[in-house]
């Protein structure tokens, strides 16, 4: 497969994030564009309603909605033929010299809004180092992985209301904290979470028509249910999780915050970066039931990173860099389960991957795993800054790219970021749909 450099758009080049490979979703306005669907490319963004007229004449299954909308529900319910049709067309009139370059918004003079109106949003447990790594810490190495594990993508159910968009800073959180970390029999006081962490993870949004309830999807169909893919900061207040979680798993811990960033890259944009998972090329020991099992069982190739920048820091430290690959149930695996009992799938869903951690610790996912439950120091670079927990005023920005090969566009995903604030901050509506900041 090749891509080329659209002659119209000269800086999508094939090391650029956006290339032609590439065209992520998303939903952008200006100064004199309410917000609507946009897709990137190079520096810039393609204003879909300038071009419906060539679109709707081409792609079969399109109608204005989708391409005007100031959410990408509409498009996002429409079959994966309609999008591979769009992605096509797109692909074609970039390709030659013809292409309106009216339609094209720089970047630098865009907002960005939340991609799409989320109904439900689940988080999975994925990584089977991650997964290892925590159990290891709280129940020993015989015991590190729970029995259920290696048979089923483990999830919880969050909160979509504090899903929000890069950019976002995010209220360090108070709760009800154990009052003696040895001994629970003496209770809990209520305060500021103290060990505030991140979580590095990807999720997708569901696409397709919405599913009948008791209608599972079926292995066969999950690759045409997923629209696209984030990357994710799954925020979590460690202490806070430590005393509530039993017996039913997260709670306040985690339905304070979570941040994805704007762009939603395809499956179609991926597929060159198809990988085998950390796990290999097939799952054994124990063997997937049949609903399950993938026939083409594999990830992708997308290089993560988390940074850090604390205050009085000229720029951010780099604390991780992990891999998509480092899963070991995949982003089918994860849909099919989900629908199994019949739980009925809905466009706009958002499904987060679990904190996706490495073998090294380098590529560990947080800093739980960093600081291994707080008995070492993370460095932030060469800046004589240490962390075990991350302190008011740091920034995390999180990035992921597959880097480009011979012939092939780079695909990236932006960013995600968010800027911790002391316990009690208030916030406020910043620019762009789902972005909150810090009061004055």
């Amino acid at each position: 497969m090749t891509t080329i450099v659209p002659p119209s758009v000269p800086s999508a080049t094939l090391d650029h994030q956006f290339s032609l490979q590439n065209l992520p979703y998303g939903i952008f306005s200006t100064a004199d564009i309410k917000p609507t669907v946009g897709i990137a490319i190079g520096d810039f963004v393609i204003h879909l309603a300038a071009i419906q007229d060539l679109l709707l004449n081409e792609v079969e299954g399109l109608t204005a909605e989708d391409i005007t909308s100031s959410t990408l529900n509409s498009l996002m319910s429409k079959t994966s033929t309609t999008w591979k049709s769009l992605r096509a067309c797109l692909t074609k009139s970039l390709s030659g010299s013809a292409f309106p370059t009216s339609s094209l918004v720089p970047l630098s003079s865009v907002t960005m809004h939340m991609p799409a109106k989320i109904g439900d949003y689940t988080d999975f447990y994925s990584s089977r180092e991650h997964a290892t790594n925590v159990g290891i810490m709280f129940r020993g190495v015989d015991n590190a992985l729970q029995p259920n594990w290696l048979h089923l993508p483990v999830g919880y159910h969050g909160r979509a209301s504090s899903v929000f968009l890069s950019g976002t800073d995010v209220v360090r959180p108070r709760g009800q904290l154990q009052k003696d970390k040895v001994d629970p029999k003496q209770g809990s006081v209520h305060g500021p979470c103290k060990l505030m962490d991140f979580e590095l993870e990807m999720a997708f949004f569901v696409g397709g028509p919405p599913s009948p309830p008791a209608q599972p999807v079926a292995m066969e169909e999950a690759e045409d249910r997923i629209f696209g893919l984030v990357l994710m900061n799954d925020w979590s207040a460690r202490d806070i999780q430590k005393w509530e979680y039993v017996p039913l798993g997260p709670f306040g811990a985690k339905n304070f915050a979570t941040t994805i960033s704007p762009w939603v890259v395809s499956l179609q944009a991926l597929e060159p970066y198809r990988a085998e998972t950390s796990a290999g090329p097939v799952q054994k020991d124990p063997e997937p039931l049949d609903y399950i099992k993938d026939p083409t069982y594999s990830s992708y190739d997308i290089s993560l990173a988390v940074h850090i920048q604390g205050e009085g820091m000229s720029a951010p430290a780099t604390v991780s860099t992990s891999n998509f690959k480092n899963l070991y149930w995949n982003v089918k695996q994860q849909l099919v389960h989900h629908s199994v009992t019949g739980c009925n799938m809905q466009p706009g869903d958002l499904l987060g991957s679990g904190t996706i951690s490495g073998s090294d610790e380098t590529s560990y996912g947080s800093m739980l795993e960093l600081c291994w439950k707080g008995t070492k120091e993370v460095k932030l670079g060469e800046t004589g800054e240490i962390r075990k927990f991350l302190r008011d005023g740091d920034n995390v920005v999180m990035t992921g790219e597959c880097k480009g090969k011979e012939g092939v566009g780079a695909v990236g995903f932006g960013t995600v970021e968010g800027k911790v604030l002391k316990a009690g901050s208030k916030l406020v509506k910043g620019e762009g749909e789902g972005v909150w900041k810090e009061a004055a």
